[in-house]
């Protein structure tokens, strides 16, 4: 299947010399959800901008669904839908009138049918006539998401889509986006809140310092750089690891109660089932054991902290 968007050789230096962005390649299937992580200044809202048409690049080029954004802008355009990390909506406009107009933007005929679906899905609806600027932040939010959607775009990027939100509704607007994938919508998500690429994503990218430093099957990506630890409880107290146990390097805690084994599945070290093995072997008796894997955060933080 060919990518929704392709992303080639783009680069971005601006005129006080600032290299925001070296050499981007990237493609997004479509369908999918896909992460983009980074810390502040990375470069996420840069490559966002500019597939959307508000950045130009420096160099590189970027074709939406075929369209390439310079010289088929207006195609490229009507398929993508954009909420921004800032709250930027009319304050004395109603509700429904802001999706109304922004879909009538984009050159497509009235549908208050539509208008009602998205406002309804967005949990909106019982406050489709009353003015923006009488809304709580979260409330905000989910206009901007509406006013993204009023069109039907096949793509949609959500920029800090909950940013200031509380919990609960963050978990709506999750449940929101996988129906929007499952019918047929291309997400892609900027966030701060790993867990949320964490609970959402089918791939990650991760940009750092301007350069991608990698993009990966979420799931292979915590199978591949994920580290885990088993905890062993003790039935008696050591007051070492016995020599045996050495090619583990398992750490004994400090009242000697419980020792931790940490490997990860690239790792040329033995096995848990060997561990326990070598454990009855060595004379050591334990009453319970326990599992840890790193999120997906954790990773995040290590590989950023790799970049050169």
């Amino acid at each position: 299947m060919q990518p929704i968007i392709s992303i080639a050789g783009v680069s971005k230096t601006y005129a006080t010399g600032f290299t925001a962005l070296k050499d981007i390649n990237l493609e997004i299937r479509r369908g999918e959800i896909f992460a983009l992580l980074g810390p502040n200044g990375a470069g996420k809202t840069t490559l966002i901008s500019i597939v959307c048409g508000i950045v130009n690049r420096s160099s590189g080029t970027v074709t939406v669904d075929g369209h390439d954004i310079g010289s088929d802008y207006r195609a490229a355009r009507s398929l993508i839908g954009l909420v921004p990390q800032e709250l930027t909506v009319e304050t004395f406009e109603t509700v429904k009138n802001v999706l109304a107009f922004s879909r009538g933007l984009f050159g497509k005929k009235s549908d208050p049918a539509l208008v009602e679906k998205v406002l309804k899905d967005l949990s909106l609806w019982d406050k489709r006539d009353s003015k923006i600027i009488t809304l709580s932040g979260g409330m905000k939010r989910r206009v901007m998401i509406g006013k993204a959607l009023a069109h039907e775009p096949q793509i949609l990027f959500l920029d800090e889509p909950t940013a200031g939100v509380d919990v609960e509704l963050r978990k709506d607007m999750w449940a929101l986006v996988r129906g929007l994938r499952d019918a047929g919508v291309t997400i892609i998500l900027t966030t701060h809140y790993i867990e949320e690429a964490e609970e959402m994503a089918d791939r990650v990218g991760v940009i750092n310092k301007g350069e991608i430093v990698l993009v990966e099957e979420k799931t292979e990506l915590m199978r591949k750089l994920g580290r885990k630890q088993l905890i062993v409880q003790l039935r008696e107290p050591l007051k070492a690891v016995p020599e045996a146990l050495g090619a583990y390097r398992l750490e004994l805690s400090g009242d000697g109660n419980a020792l931790t084994y940490t490997y990860d599945n690239q790792a040329e070290r033995p096995g848990v089932a060997s561990l326990l093995r070598d454990l009855e072997s060595a004379g050591v008796a334990f009453r319970d054991i326990d599992t840890e894997a790193s999120s997906l955060e954790e990773i995040f933080v290590n590989l950023v902290r790799k970049t050169p």
